[in-house]
């Protein structure tokens, strides 16, 4: 059986293995060599380096202002992440030392109340409660805030203002969506 070979292409003179393609990608090159060469030759150079530079300035231009998206971006993530991690600690911390949500109120002078609420520690809840009691007309005397165990304590002397109407107001605190009904 004879075996069939492929036939090589080789230098008579050292024998050696050539390609056919390698002449052919050496040709190339020198022609592209030799027209860039003709086309920096007639090109401005100063015109090459400022549209360079120019494009260069874009490009940073743009890594910068999506790098600051990123970490805009991040720092979103990041509050938001914290708070929800913060207010599900909150709800069982409170759940684990035993904490119920509540409402004490007593009246220390004819329309002064002092007030004791223990609600979750959730993000917006005290100044929510605070818009409450100002839209029913009520003035906060004097506010102490305490936070621990994953629930507010706040204790409140407050006052209702005198209203337009002879009628009495009565408000009712819910702790468990922090809002005042008053009628």
């Amino acid at each position: 059986m004879q075996r069939m070979s492929r036939k090589r292409n080789y230098d008579d003179d050292t024998r050696e293995y050539k390609s056919k393609n390698l002449e052919t990608e050496r040709r190339r090159r020198e022609k592209l060599s030799s027209r860039l060469l003709m086309l920096r030759s007639i090109m401005n150079k100063a015109t090459i380096v400022e549209d360079a530079i120019t494009y260069i300035e874009k490009l940073q231009a743009k890594v910068q202002s999506l790098s600051h998206e990123l970490h805009r971006m991040e720092a979103t993530s990041e509050d938001t992440a914290e708070t929800k991690a913060d207010e599900i600690n909150a709800v069982e911390d409170m759940q684990n030392w035993g904490i119920q949500a509540e409402v004490r109120v007593a009246q220390i002078d004819g329309n002064k109340l002092w007030v004791k609420i223990i609600i979750e520690k959730k993000r917006g809840r005290f100044s929510k409660l605070m818009e409450a009691l100002n839209n029913f007309g009520i003035e906060l005397i004097d506010t102490n805030l305490t936070t621990t165990k994953g629930a507010f304590l706040i204790t409140s002397c407050i006052q209702v203002r005198d209203s337009k109407n002879d009628k009495n107001q009565t408000c009712f605190f819910t702790a468990n969506d922090s809002c005042f009904v008053c009628y």
